[in-house]
């Protein structure tokens, strides 16, 4: 889908008569639920959650740095409620889920270095809740992560890390390809065999037809043309449809990359929002590496996030 693709089907769903039929049509796959009543009573919460999510999203890309965590945090909130409208017509059921469903550390040690904060999953809130409900992840892999390990899972910042000497994904081959190529130097970082290495990925992947080793690398050849799900290891760059995996062990997990930009989102609005000093340091004096990764961080969310949950809405509708 191309940014105006997702510009139309956005314009499509800004009245009350064509945002019902999209959820009419959502509804109709969900058992127990009266599509026409839900769809009505849902229809304009739905609209509303959609523009406000744009807008932010809109106000944020011309803000300056200070300000847009909190802008693009909001704006994907909103995007995500949305979304949960068409697989929750009930949403929000209960007050336990209108939390963040994350939290991070008190601040902060002396030498605090935003790679090496972390943050901790809750057991109730927004975050586990549209894992579990848009993405089918009932428990997170993780209880807690470090912000280096989930700017590792986005395929945008490879050449950040490259330029740090740290290699942390590869490119294993294009988006709808029927032909993978993994380096052989995986296998040793993930301490597996070639056959422990493909049971472990290849529930992710269309049906096998033929793998082959060479000295540098292992070839899977797929029955289908692959496009990684929203729940894998697997992970896409949208603007050259690149597909990367993991280069380490620890950097695996079967995650939507939605699920990823939240958690770093979500940290930086509070540093944003309750670290002033660090914040404004952090922009005014750059002292750290932490000003280019979150830098170019926002960058990327900025445009990849209303894409991927534009998808995730045509999806739903698909």
């Amino acid at each position: 889908m191309s940014n105006n693709d997702l510009a139309n089907f956005f314009t499509y769903l800004q009245s009350q008569q064509t945002a019902r039929a999209y959820l009419q049509n959502c509804y109709c796959r969900l058992h127990g639920v009266d599509k026409t009543v839900k769809s009505f009573e849902n229809c304009n919460k739905f609209m509303h959650y959609l523009d406000h999510g744009l807008r932010f999203y809109e106000n944020g890309r011309q803000m300056e740095t200070l300000m847009q965590p909190m802008l693009f945090f909001y704006g994907m909130v909103h995007l995500l409620k949305a979304a949960l409208l068409t697989a929750r017509p009930d949403y929000p059921e209960s007050t336990a889920i209108l939390a963040h469903g994350v939290s991070s550390r008190k601040r902060k040690k002396k030498n605090y270095t935003f790679l090496d904060d972390e943050v901790k999953i809750q057991h109730n809130g927004l975050f586990p809740y549209f894992s579990e409900h848009l993405f089918s992840i009932g428990r997170s892999p993780f209880e807690k992560i470090k912000m280096e390990q989930l700017f590792s899972l986005i395929p945008e910042m490879s050449p950040i890390f490259n330029f740090h000497h740290t290699e942390k994904m590869i490119e294993i081959g294009d988006v709808e390809t029927t032909r993978l190529q993994f380096s052989t130097l995986l296998l040793d970082n993930y301490h597996l065999t070639e056959n422990a290495f493909i049971k472990r990925i290849k529930s992710y992947l269309p049906p096998i037809s033929r793998t082959e080793t060479k000295t540098d690398f292992l070839r899977v050849d797929l029955a289908a043309p692959f496009s990684p799900v929203n729940a894998s290891p697997f992970f896409t760059d949208m603007q050259n449809r690149i597909v990367y995996f993991p280069a380490h062990r620890d950097h695996f997990f079967p995650i939507s990359e939605i699920m990823v930009h939240y958690l770093l989102l979500y940290n930086l609005s509070m540093l944003c929002r309750y670290e002033p000093e660090w914040w404004g340091e952090l922009l005014a004096a750059r002292p750290d590496a932490d000003y280019p990764f979150i830098k170019h961080f926002l960058t990327i969310t900025a445009e990849k996030m209303p894409l991927a949950l534009g998808k995730q809405l045509m999806r739903m509708n698909g």
